[in-house]
């Protein structure tokens, strides 16, 4: 993974899988994101609602932006790729109107959350030195 997501505590949310939350996050740490991951998260997203807390069928914003909040390269990284799945929504035709409406809805969403939630002293020192330096960790794929 290109950033870290802490799954202490959190594998007993769901019984058979990880958390909508967890699954957001997984999808848009990666940093060089492809199509595929783009298009889940476009289905992730209609599918469920943005929520404060972790109820069923809903992705808990509060987890969310209390990781970002702290880690300014993964904050950074998320909403580069929030952006990203705001254009392929919009470039998406298979989607009713109503469907891009309501992702684009819940992306603004969770955009105005995160953008709302103070941050820490280290997010914006390093909020200060932005991409200059590298922000996240390189991932070697695997060929077989």
């Amino acid at each position: 993974m290109n950033h870290n997501i802490p799954f202490t505590n959190r594998l007993e949310l769901e019984p058979f899988t990880i958390s909508l939350a967890d699954m957001l996050l997984e999808k848009m740490q990666i940093v060089h994101i492809n199509e595929k991951d783009i298009i889940d998260t476009i289905m992730l997203l209609r599918e469920h609602e943005i929520g404060y807390e972790n109820a069923a069928e809903t992705i808990d914003a509060r987890y969310i932006v209390g990781l970002l909040s702290k880690d300014w390269g993964f904050y950074y990284t998320f909403t580069t790729n929030l952006a990203k799945v705001r254009e392929k929504t919009a470039a998406t035709k298979e989607l009713s109107e109503d469907d891009r409406a309501d992702v684009n809805r819940k992306i603004q969403k969770l955009a105005d959350i995160l953008e709302k939630e103070p941050k820490t002293f280290a997010w914006k020192m390093r909020a200060k030195i932005g991409t200059k330096n590298k922000w996240y960790k390189d991932v070697e794929e695997i060929r077989r």
